[in-house]
């Protein structure tokens, strides 16, 4: 039981952070940061009323 449970606490975690870096890849990859950062420039342009 011990033995599961320790597979468990460090299984499941890493798992996790191995899909979601596979995401941020993909994202990355996929010209997603550059959409990201388009639409996060012109909301700040309209925070300051330049948009």
């Amino acid at each position: 039981m011990k033995t599961e449970s320790k597979l468990m606490r460090y299984l499941v975690p890493s798992v996790l952070i191995l899909i979601g870096a596979g995401f941020i890849v993909y994202g990355a990859t996929d010209g997603e940061a550059a959409a990201v950062i388009k639409k996060a420039i012109a909301i700040c342009m309209e925070c300051i009323g330049l948009g």
